[in-house]
C-alpha cells in the first residue's frame, strides 16, 4: 500500500508560447504574454499514517517557491515567461520530490507530469 498528500493551490500568473503563431496559426495569440489562473495540484508520497509531511506546510513551501521565483512586484503577478504547464509541473515536482504533480490554465486545459519510481 501506498499513502500520498496531496495539495490544491492556485497562483495568478502569464506565460506565452512563442512558437505558436508558426507552429499552430489558429492559436497565433499564444505567441504573446497572456494570463491565467494555474491551478497546481501537487502529490507526495509518505510512509506512514500520522502525517510524515503535514500539507498545509507543502502548500506554503510551493506558494513561497512560486514567489520567490516567479513574481514580478512591477506586474504584481507571476511571470512564467515561455513556460508551459508541462514545465511548470516538472519544477515543482523537482524542487518538492513530488509523485506527480497537475498544471491547469484556468482549470479548463492542462498536464499532468509523472515522477519516476
Amino acid at each position: 500500500m501506498r499513502t500520498y498528500v496531496i495539495v490544491r493551490l492556485q497562483v495568478d500568473g502569464e506565460h506565452n508560447f512563442p512558437a505558436a503563431k508558426k507552429l499552430f496559426p489558429e492559436v497565433a495569440f499564444l505567441s504573446d504574454p497572456h494570463r491565467h489562473i494555474f491551478h497546481i495540484e501537487a502529490k507526495v508520497e509518505v510512509f506512514h499514517d500520522d502525517r510524515d509531511k503535514e500539507f498545509i506546510c507543502l502548500k506554503r513551501d510551493i506558494q513561497d517557491f512560486f514567489r520567490q521565483m516567479y513574481y514580478n512586484p512591477e506586474k504584481r503577478t507571476h511571470v512564467f515567461g515561455p513556460m508551459s504547464c508541462e514545465m511548470i509541473a516538472t519544477k515543482v515536482l523537482n524542487q518538492f520530490g513530488c509523485k506527480s504533480v497537475q498544471v491547469w490554465e484556468d482549470l479548463e486545459n492542462g498536464a499532468e507530469v509523472i515522477g519516476e519510481d
